[in-house]
């Protein structure tokens, strides 16, 4: 595979590069609407189902540290096939267990195996894509994982029909061993450098976090605000239409008119980043949410919601790939898997942290209030965003010059 940019295509890489990414989101999608019915069914109450679904998400956080260590060590392609082949088996023990416990430690595992799958496919597009190419092939990277989640859930309900919940899990396992053997088939491109770092000793994850202090504090800072505004939809959202008597089915049709915007806008958002800026989609990430909390209380019906959740949409799918994309463009090439991973929790810490502000000022004020509290403090954060994305995009014009010179 070429590197240089005006060789590569992005044909030359599909397979490899965006197969394992869709197949394992394929399960992973058709696995996380039942998940809380699993755990119902297995005798959990609503509180501790709902407490197993968020132990993805904790298990995402534990893990992004140690999985750039273990990536910097056996490589990208090592990563995910062994990140593929112990998801299949956090599968298949949340599909045959009869015990809420081993349910729950499945799911943590699950969460570990999904973050160590996303640092090594991001370490390998940054190796195989030019810096000319990259946000688009970031973009199509997490546009994979969309289409996976669109997919999934088809799927899936099919299976439940059937053959039983349990089904779905099994359909996720497969998927994940699928992931395995298409991530076995994609070169490795590391191996020189792992022979020389064993010959010298592997950087160690907080050297690198604190060589980096400076870029993970004030950009990484900014993925933490990007990573908050997208998750507050999976949140606010929902409570809003049920406030405002929406039904079940009704929510799910908007949330899946969102989510196929989302995917439309994913390769302009590509493309605007690669050819004016990281800047000019980063911060319509964060403002479209903004906005959209402020006018939310505005909303009454499911037109006007499904209005708002476009513009949220239209925002989220245009920023597809940023958080990658801004980690790749920060990223050291000693030691970065090590700061990918130190990346990827950040990014983390902003998923699991938004909707964790709005259960925090839901409880203190009406619904109406949390939604107009949270749409100020978003146009804050995209001022935050704006600045430090900006100055990515001056260092990136500035190196650009140079290397034409």
């Amino acid at each position: 595979m070429s590197s240089g940019a005006q060789d590569f295509r992005f044909r030359d890489i599909w397979l490899v590069a965006y197969g394992p990414s869709i197949v394992s989101a394929i399960g992973h999608g058709a696995m996380m609407p039942v998940l809380a019915l699993r755990a119902r069914d297995l005798g959990a109450d609503v509180s501790t189902a709902a407490a197993i679904v968020a132990l993805t998400g904790v298990g995402m956080l534990l893990a992004s540290l140690p999985a750039g260590a273990l990536v910097a060590r056996i490589g990208e392609r090592r990563a995910l096939v062994a990140a593929g082949f112990a998801d299949a088996g956090a599968m298949a023990l949340a599909a045959v267990t009869d015990s809420v416990a081993w349910l729950a430690i499945a799911v943590v595992l699950s969460g570990v195996c999904w973050t160590m799958f996303l640092i090594a496919r991001q370490g390998f597009m940054i190796d195989v894509v030019p810096a000319t190419h990259r946000a688009r092939a970031m973009s199509f990277l997490g546009g994979s994982y969309r289409v996976g989640v669109l997919i999934g859930p088809l799927i899936g309900a099919g299976l439940i029909e059937l053959s039983g919940l349990s089904s779905v899990f099994w359909l996720g396992a497969a998927m994940s061993v699928c992931a395995a053997l298409l991530a076995a088939t994609m070169p490795d491109l590391g191996e020189e450098k792992r022979a020389a770092a064993k010959e010298t000793g592997h950087v160690g994850v907080w050297t690198v976090i604190a060589a980096h202090r400076r870029v993970l504090v004030t950009l990484g800072s900014a993925v933490v605000i990007l990573g908050m505004s997208r998750s507050l939809r999976l949140s606010l959202l929902p409570l809003w239409a049920d406030h405002i008597g929406l039904s079940a089915s009704t929510t799910s049709l908007i949330f899946a008119f969102a989510a196929a915007l989302d995917v439309a806008l994913m390769w302009p958002g590509g493309f605007l980043m690669d050819t004016r800026g990281r800047r000019v989609v980063a911060v319509p990430v964060v403002l479209s949410m903004a906005i959209a909390c402020l006018v939310l209380p505005l909303a009454t019906g499911a037109v006007s919601v499904a209005l708002v959740m476009a513009l949220i949409a239209a925002g989220n799918g245009l920023g597809a790939g940023i958080v990658m994309t801004l980690g790749a463009d920060a990223s050291p090439v000693e030691g970065r898997s090590q700061f990918l991973g130190a990346w990827r929790l950040c990014g983390d810490i902003g998923n699991s942290g938004g909707p964790l502000l709005v259960s925090a000022v839901a409880a203190v004020a009406p619904l109406a209030v949390a939604c107009l509290t949270l749409g100020v403090l978003g146009l804050a954060g995209a001022g935050w965003v704006g600045y430090w994305t900006g100055r990515v995009d001056r260092e990136r014009r500035t190196t650009s010059e140079v290397s034409r010179r």
